[in-house]
């Protein structure tokens, strides 16, 4: 019987990537997130407004 520790399996390590950044497109380049709904029926943006309109608009 061997005493020495069979080595672990490397694992590997992500490869480094040197693009620029500023040439892909961040969530922030979509309106995704900033209140873009999906399409609704009319009925549903009416309440939708009434019930967020501020009180000294009423």
């Amino acid at each position: 019987m061997s005493t020495t520790p069979e080595p672990e399996p490397r694992v590997p390590r992500p490869a480094l990537v040197f693009d620029d950044p500023l040439d892909q497109q961040s969530s922030d380049d979509t309106d995704r997130g900033w209140g873009e709904r999906s399409e609704g029926d009319s009925a549903a943006d009416l309440k939708r407004f009434l019930d967020e309109k501020p009180p000294h608009h009423l």
